[in-house]
């Protein structure tokens, strides 16, 4: 039987050319000059975009709190410091230039297609009177006589500066303390104002001294000294306080004129036309304990 025999032959693959080094360099040079005009084209073509006026920015849409200002005010402040087309605006720069304009505490700029400006405004809303470090200090007699700037502290605790005339009807309370205390004071501020409201008094004026000392001061002429603490040890000693002034003042038929709430287990007060000469247990610095029933005693 015969028997056939298949041999099966694989064709060689042709050899793969090998371009000379000359010509693959020129190939490199050729990329490398292709993609940098293709750069460049792109970038001018940018640059031309962000400053050509075929695209302007026709209109500035307002929105937000403007209980401050006015819409043509705000114009005429922020609009000139605007640079560049619909495309070549720096919205960073452009939020600067809104909150560059007075009362302006935030704004937000984005761009609405296909010629227009949308800014949102915050503005600041003011709560306080800020007397900065000056009116911190002590005078020889031991009260505060302030020096009174431009300045305002918003509701977040920030001191910013504005018109004070534009707030003359309000009758802000003041704040004096170092620089950078503006939001500790308000949030004391903020709590103590309740606690004084109950016995038909405003807290007219806190200060902080740099040793840390607290001092507060009512509408009545009347001055409290709080000492030093944290604010919940300074609300805690109010809240003792307000809760017997009332029987205190009942009982000797005059007005409050200086309390000190930093004795440990009580507080001294002097009331208004009460002298140590008056009667017998009657003191201009009589302490009174924080009790329910409190009482007078002479040194």
């Amino acid at each position: 039987m015969a028997r056939t025999l298949t041999r099966s032959r694989t064709a060689a693959a042709p050899a793969a050319a090998v371009l000379p080094g000359d010509v693959r360099l020129m190939n490199a040079v050729a990329s490398t000059v292709f993609v940098g005009v293709g750069l460049g084209l792109l970038a001018a073509g940018v640059l031309w975009l962000t400053r050509s006026p075929l695209f302007p920015i026709r209109a500035i849409e307002l929105g937000g709190d403007l209980a401050r200002n006015s819409v043509p005010t705000i114009r005429a402040n922020a609009t000139p410091l605007l640079a560049g087309n619909f495309y070549g605006i720096d919205l960073q720069q452009g939020r600067a230039a809104f909150e560059a304009v007075p009362w302006v505490r935030r704004a937000v700029v984005r761009r609405v297609w296909p010629d227009r400006l949308a800014v949102d405004l915050e503005e600041h809303r003011p709560a306080a009177l800020w007397e900065g470090a000056a009116g911190a200090v002590d005078d020889a007699e031991g009260s505060t006589a302030g020096l009174l700037g431009d300045r305002l502290v918003n509701t977040y605790g920030e001191v910013f500066a504005a018109n004070l005339g534009e707030v003359e009807d309000e009758a802000l309370p003041r704040l004096a303390g170092p620089e950078g205390s503006a939001a500790q004071m308000l949030a004391l501020l903020q709590r103590l104002r309740p606690l004084f409201a109950g016995l038909d008094l405003v807290v007219d004026r806190v200060r902080l001294s740099g040793r840390g000392s607290w001092r507060v001061e009512l509408d009545s002429g009347a001055v409290v000294e709080l000492g030093r603490g944290s604010e919940d040890e300074l609300v805690a000693r109010c809240e003792r306080f307000v809760r017997t002034l009332d029987q205190v003042t009942a009982r000797w038929n005059a007005p409050l004129q200086y309390a000190d709430l930093r004795h440990a287990d009580g507080y001294a007060v002097r009331l208004r036309g009460v002298g140590t000469g008056a009667a017998a247990g009657t003191n201009t610095n009589a302490p009174t304990r924080g009790r329910a029933n409190p009482a007078a005693r002479a040194n």
